[in-house]
């Protein structure tokens, strides 16, 4: 980057977010540099050490804001964290991106924003999924008006999983797959066919002691005619397509989740070569009037840019990656869903 000055990073946890979707882009992306981990699991601390050298592995987040040397804080702990570190590290003048769910609800989000401001600081939401191979083909075909004028959408994250005793699937995190996997898709449709006017929902807890819904549908009615379907389970022994978008001239139908994921978590860095390209089996097929049916190559995802885009706009050189409104925005869709599930009547939003 022309010399500047780099930015210097401080990350919070070093589970599965901090390690894997946090701490290789950071390195990866050139004007970063990742000087301190936050963690107080020995393994963990552990894994950060020899894989991250140059940084100093501590054990809570007061050590890396006494530091000088660090001008943004990631903050990858579980979700009750979110909000109250990221108001500790604005606090003290740094720069934060914060894991989604932003905050437990609504009015922890709004509070989080106005400390941002208040404090002349950035503050972005690690929406990955931005970046997803996938999603960014999704975009490509909306914008090339191969579909058409759009219809609907459909969109799933579904797994099969027995009941975990983690933080994920307990109820004092705000946790489970609406929270958890409904922010990506909820980000998602917003992203492509704008603010939501209506939400409708169904949720179910269909495991033995679960704690959380597993069983979830989502429909959200767009400002714009659009309709957005979404499903989220944890009981998907089959799972339906990933991605169905349906336009007047024709659909398309991909399955199939991003390889980022696996490839990260196997042990592939984001400087490989090939990173997020997906196998041509998993590419996606457009279907087109009467037409013989078109395979379409999926774009290779890009969890990079968030970074990219995160440094330039710190060096007041763009946007941020992700604007924390938006998933504010996220967060009161999702209330509007848990209560429309709950007394079976539709919610209607002003999402601006």
């Amino acid at each position: 980057m022309g010399g500047a000055t780099p930015i210097g990073v401080g990350l919070v946890g070093y589970g599965l977010a901090g390690r894997f979707f946090h701490g290789p882009f950071i390195d990866a992306c050139d004007g970063l540099e990742l000087r301190a981990i936050v963690t107080s699991d020995p393994d963990r601390a552990g894994h950060a050490a020899r894989e991250h050298p140059a940084a100093r592995v501590v054990g809570n987040l007061d050590e890396v804001l006494a530091r000088s040397d660090v001008d943004l804080i990631v903050v990858a702990a579980p979700n009750r964290f979110h909000a109250p570190m990221a108001m500790r590290a604005l606090g003290a003048g740094r720069h934060v991106v914060v894991d989604k769910p932003m905050a437990m609800d609504v009015a922890e989000a709004e509070s989080l924003i106005a400390a941002a401001a208040a404090a002349g600081r950035l503050l972005s939401v690690f929406q990955n999924r931005r970046w997803d191979g996938d999603f960014l083909t999704i975009r490509g075909l909306i914008d090339d008006g191969a579909l058409g004028p759009i219809d609907s959408f459909e969109s799933r994250f579904e797994r099969w999983s027995p009941v975990a005793d983690e933080w994920r699937e307990t109820a004092a995190e705000a946790a489970g797959p609406l929270r958890d996997l409904g922010a990506h898709l909820v980000d998602q449709s917003r992203v492509l066919f704008g603010p939501v006017r209506r939400v409708w929902a169904q949720t179910d807890c269909r495991r033995p002691g679960t704690q959380v819904e597993d069983s979830i549908f989502v429909a959200l009615d767009h400002t714009n005619g659009v309709r957005s379907r979404l499903w989220m389970s944890m009981i998907a022994a089959g799972t339906g397509p990933r991605m169905r978008l349906r336009g007047l001239n024709g659909e398309y139908i991909k399955h199939g989740l991003d390889v980022q994921e696996p490839q990260l978590v196997g042990g592939m860095l984001p400087t490989a070569a090939h990173f997020g390209e997906e196998p041509r089996d998993g590419w996606g097929t457009l279907f087109q009037g009467g037409g013989s049916p078109r395979v379409v190559p999926s774009r290779p995802g890009q969890y990079g840019r968030f970074y990219e885009l995160l440094r330039d706009a710190i060096r007041d050189d763009g946007e941020p990656p992700v604007e924390p409104l938006d998933s504010l925005r996220v967060l009161g869709i999702l209330d509007a869903a848990s209560r429309a599930a709950a007394t079976g009547v539709a919610e209607v939003l002003a999402d601006g």
